[in-house]
């Protein structure tokens, strides 16, 4: 089954105590649709700039997604630019420049509108509604968040939670999103919100799977002796999530635990080079491999 991938594409400046790159391919729907694509088809949907390298174009075609949905605007593509700690939990946003971005108004293929499986990567909630009143019947939409919709655009948001089947933030946004500082109570309450489900990511502590009628599954991060950069990790996390119910075509709770560890495997390896570096080098043996070592670490 094919995966419907929406959000930003841009061009990134990171640097970390080590290292600085700049005019990395980032962006929700870059790293999302790159993970999505090791486990079926992929459609994107985002728009860049003239200036957008060939070379991450290359990229998406390499992998074999579809970019009938992407629009090449006049003008520059999206670019944020930011620094991290030695604890790569903290990190400081330097700059952020929308150009083309700000006017990207998502417009479906014809073809796309079919998709069965959908994620409305990390955009302002009023673009992921324009993308939900274009979709025809989706067996599963997953939308992620973060904490500027919440303190900008709630209104829209908790609309957008009765239109998705699941929703992805992290514990801070979690607790931010319903005033409480218990990340268990906030899932559960998120849960009753409108989504079946609710994915709080916890970083390197893993990620908590809540459902509307209790169900919970809980699972640890895959653990790295080194960190490269953690930027786009979240994006692949909910990439290989989609990626994995569109090829097992199975949403049951059962299914959805596997989903999540499965994502958690392909942002591990998000984190191991800068942008997408590694990611484009990986192959679906290692992925296979690395879920057997994780069975092991979490039995």
């Amino acid at each position: 089954m094919p995966v419907l991938v929406v959000g930003s594409i841009a061009l990134d400046h990171i640097k970390t105590p080590t290292q600085e790159h700049h005019q990395l391919l980032g962006g929700s729907a870059s790293y999302a649709a790159v993970a999505a694509s090791f486990f079926g088809p992929v459609n994107l949907v985002g728009v860049v700039g003239n200036d957008f390298p060939p070379q991450h174009k290359q990229l998406f075609a390499d992998r074999g997604i579809d970019l009938a949905g992407l629009e090449v605007a006049e003008g520059q593509t999206f670019c944020w630019s930011g620094e991290y700690e030695v604890n790569m939990n903290n990190r400081r946003t330097l700059s952020v420049a929308l150009n083309v971005f700000d006017k990207f108004e998502p417009k479906l293929p014809e073809s796309y509108r079919d998709t069965p499986y959908v994620l409305l990567g990390n955009i302002a909630p009023s673009l992921q509604r324009m993308v939900c009143k274009q979709i025809k019947k989706p067996k599963f939409v997953v939308a992620d968040t973060m904490d500027l919709w919440i303190g900008m655009a709630r209104p829209d948001l908790l609309d957008l939670l009765k239109e998705v089947d699941m929703l992805i933030l992290n514990d801070s946004e979690a607790t931010q999103l319903i005033e409480d500082d218990s990340i268990i109570r906030a899932g559960k309450k998120i849960a009753q919100m409108g989504p079946r489900y609710v994915a709080v990511k916890k970083g390197e502590h893993g990620c908590l799977l809540f459902g509307k009628n209790g169900e919970f599954f809980s699972t640890g991060a895959f653990p790295l002796e080194t960190i490269a950069d953690p930027t786009g990790a979240g994006d692949c996390f909910a990439g290989g999530f989609i990626g994995h119910l569109a090829r097992t075509d199975d949403t049951s709770f059962a299914n959805l635990k596997e989903a999540v560890i499965q994502g958690t495997l392909v942002a591990s390896y998000c984190c191991e080079d800068f942008s997408l570096r590694r990611i484009q080098k990986l192959t679906e043996g290692e992925i296979a491999e690395r879920r057997k070592a994780f069975g092991t670490y979490i039995a």
